[in-house]
């Protein structure tokens, strides 16, 4: 029983020092991090600030953005052990500037360190067709339903040109900066629901009934 009695202690406090671990690791701010539900206002400033890091990170990706049809970004995909070796995140997608609608991601932990880690993930769609071909999805596979190609830097610092003229194009973002060659395949990206407050709800974003 004593054995026991240790045992049961010792895994109470791996799991406690893993869940501090799940959230001192994350790389983005406290109001982007992955939870059930995340307030609309909450996610629109948290987008905002991944845009902007990505600007300053990689220049060139200003114009891009400015010129694609449209701009999906995860603010902060969590991932690692703790997480039973999956990352998650929820994102919006943006055409001229304007949020159009809200998803979640998921995939295989890839990349991901023991202890659970946070990554912002942008996917950039250069082509109109690209664009129309994911938003007429209900569940949309990287790699799978369309090549993502990972966004490069040329050799005078600014964005590649082939990265340009690629269809769709990801960058991944952690507080070092730019995760160079790391690939979006396998990454699941579905639409989520989230109310405008304005119509009376509560402007929270949860996935949507199958």
């Amino acid at each position: 029983m004593k054995n026991f009695n240790l045992r049961s202690i010792g895994l109470a406090t791996a799991l406690g020092l893993g869940s501090i671990a799940l959230i001192g690791c994350t790389t983005t701010t406290k109001d982007s991090q992955a939870t059930p539900a995340v307030s609309r206002a909450s996610m629109e400033t948290s987008v905002n600030e991944t845009l902007s890091r990505l600007y300053s990170t990689v220049p060139g990706t200003r114009e891009m953005v400015s010129k694609a049809a449209g701009v999906l970004v995860f603010p902060a995909v969590v991932g690692g052990s703790f997480v039973v070796g999956a990352e998650h995140g929820r994102g919006a997608l943006r055409v001229g500037g304007q949020t159009v609608n809200y998803y979640s991601t998921t995939s295989g932990s890839i990349g991901f360190q023991a202890g659970g880690q946070s990554k912002s993930v942008i996917y950039v769609f250069n082509t109109a067709d690209a664009l129309q071909k994911f938003r007429a999805s209900k569940g949309w596979t990287a790699d799978a339903d369309a090549t993502v190609a990972v966004g490069t830097v040329g050799a005078n610092g600014h964005v590649d040109t082939k990265t340009l003229q690629q269809p769709i194009t990801s960058f991944t973002l952690t507080n070092v900066g730019l995760e160079a060659g790391v690939s979006v395949g396998g990454s699941k990206i579905t639409p989520i629901s989230c109310p405008d407050p304005r119509h009376g709800h509560a402007g929270r974003c949860e996935h949507r009934p199958a």
